[in-house]
């Protein structure tokens, strides 16, 4: 149990909050370039800041205030030009750093617009997406998480505003025991068919921490100690991203959670995957020719939740918690491990931001950022249903290239199935 007090330290980020000054060094994903292919500008919520994703008429992005600071008229109604964005209402131009280029209908001879700038953060792109920083300069480096930098991979990323608290969704990636209640016995229940793979007790977990974050480990019941569930299991990259892929000997999924705080009570939550095809296996073409971004829809037309769905599940729990769980009142048992490590290591790095210090996972250094690989459990168990099975009850099913991916993954051998989560 944590305080009230407490409780607001560890889930409010806004701006000049304790916690937004940690969140803040990170890089996040703001949406994939393909979204942006087709339009000028995007709103974007980050922190607690409204701000507008452009692109310029070079084919630059620019992340910067959403309000003109001349009479606050929206900027996500710009006019691109080829070095900025013009207001829509009386065409003041800013560009990428939130600097005021021109005024129109000032005097010719007038110094006014050095003195006007809008936020104006960095952009940059890696693995189909974009990502900006709301931080203190210079910039990090964004961390090349091996399924962002890794080629030849079919990329996918599934998007869901979650109308909760970035935290809680976070714990759940700390909490190994709920995959055997909420993807387990919860499944059976409401499919009213066999049990789930994920319904098998846990016999033990563990946290190991290392440099990027934290290792899930679990040990399952009939599993023996060399199972790659307890010996590797799968890390929580410090601070927002839970890295869920799994390895086989022929092929890969790279699949990440990420979990980017909107502000205190909304979290955009993306689900990016990276497929590497079987080895002899020809996909088409076009499916690596872009980012191929979908919505995960988590209620049905009557307003409830699609429980039949993995990720469903996930959501339900964390949104029934409230916009902000109440931690003053939670009764932690001697599973919740995870969680109170995860506290603990968020309220560490928030000290090392305090004391003038890099938190975990800031990296500096470009030499040092080429590739982080992570090991990942092979065979993971929960996914021994086998990929069309899993791909039908995930977010997988809404996307728009399932089925291709099913025909192109779904015939490996039972040994090499590493599941779609």
């Amino acid at each position: 149990m944590v305080t009230s007090e407490e409780n607001e330290l560890l889930t409010r980020i806004g701006p000049g909050t304790r916690m937004g000054a940690l969140m803040r060094r990170y890089w996040y994903p703001l949406t994939a370039v393909s979204e942006m292919a087709e339009r000028w500008t995007m709103r974007v919520r980050l922190l607690g800041e409204d701000l507008v994703l452009y692109r310029d008429r070079s084919g630059a992005f620019g992340l910067i205030g959403e309000f003109c600071p001349h009479r606050r008229a929206s900027l996500a109604y710009g006019i691109p030009e080829r070095d900025g964005l013009r207001c829509p209402y009386h065409g003041w131009k800013f560009d990428g750093s939130g600097r005021c280029l021109d005024q129109p209908n000032e005097p010719e001879a007038s110094a006014f617009k050095d003195k006007v700038t809008t936020a104006g953060y960095p952009v940059r792109e890696l693995g189909g997406m974009l990502w900006g920083y709301l931080g203190p300069l210079p910039a990090p480096e964004i961390p090349h998480i091996d399924g962002f930098v890794v080629e030849g991979a079919i990329r996918l990323v599934g998007k869901a505003i979650v109308p909760c608290n970035w935290l809680q969704i976070m714990e759940n990636s700390v909490d190994p025991i709920h995959t055997e209640w909420a993807h387990g016995h919860l499944s059976d229940f409401v499919r009213g068919g066999e049990p789930a793979p994920s319904t098998r007790p846990h016999e033990r977990i563990r946290f190991v921490e290392f440099e990027y974050g934290i290792y899930k480990q679990r040990l399952l019941k009939g599993q023996s100690e060399d199972a790659d569930d307890w010996t590797v299991g799968h890390p929580v990259i410090f601070p927002y991203i839970l890295a869920v892929g799994n390895a086989s000997p022929t092929w890969r999924n790279y699949a990440y959670q990420i979990r980017v705080p909107m502000d205190d009570t909304n979290t955009l939550h993306l689900w990016y995957n990276a497929y590497i095809p079987p080895e002899g296996v020809t996909a088409p073409p076009h499916l690596f020719e872009r980012m191929w971004a979908y919505d995960v829809p988590y209620r049905d037309e009557r307003g409830e939740f699609t429980l039949q769905y993995t990720d469903s599940q996930d959501i339900m729990n964390w949104i029934t918690q409230g916009p902000i769980a109440d931690r003053s009142r939670e009764k932690l048992g001697t599973t919740d491990v995870g969680i109170i490590a995860y506290r603990q290591m968020l309220e560490r790095e928030l000290k090392k931001v305090e004391s003038g210090q890099d938190p975990m996972c800031v990296i500096r250094d470009p030499a040092q950022n080429t590739i982080i690989d992570l090991p990942l459990e092979k065979n993971k168990f929960h996914m021994s249903a086998g990929f069309a099975k899993v791909a039908r009850h995930s977010r997988l099913n809404f996307a728009p290239i399932v089925e291709e991916l099913i025909a192109v993954f779904a015939d490996r051998p039972q040994k090499e199935l590493v599941g779609a989560s």
